[in-house]
């Protein structure tokens, strides 16, 4: 089924729960048909980071709430955050990250993620966001 729709996604922040419900969101809308992309900006960059990624936290700020819920996700069997993104970039979503934010946060491309992009804004906002 494809629905012919382009759909972006913003991720601002690199709490786990957030992160993770971006993601599923996406793959859904991927599954659906839509054409999906995925922005990482400010501290979401973080999220696509090889390394930083395992590190994420739910609730970080509340280490006792963050760990119950992150119990909780174990019990429920959902997917890893890793496996997320693989599944949604090998069946076509994209995932880029923000040109500005990557340098902020002392990343490059080499840190990103395999299949994450760093996105051209001009192409990202003309033809994803517009």
């Amino acid at each position: 089924m494809s629905t012919n729709k382009n759909v972006s996604i913003m991720c601002f922040h690199d709490e786990l729960c957030q992160v993770f419900n971006a993601m599923m969101t996406a793959l859904n809308l991927l599954r659906q048909g839509a054409r999906v992309t995925v922005f990482f900006g400010s501290r979401g960059v973080n999220a696509i980071h090889r390394a930083k990624m395992p590190e994420l936290r739910c609730l970080p700020d509340m280490p006792e709430m963050g760990e119950a819920v992150m119990k909780r996700m174990d019990e429920l069997e959902l997917p890893l955050l890793e496996d997320l993104f693989f599944m949604f970039i090998a069946e076509g979503g994209e995932v880029l990250a923000c040109p500005l934010n990557i340098p902020l946060f002392g990343m490059s491309e080499r840190d990103l993620i395999d299949g994450a992009k760093i996105a051209d804004p001009a192409r990202y906002y003309k033809e994803v966001v517009m």
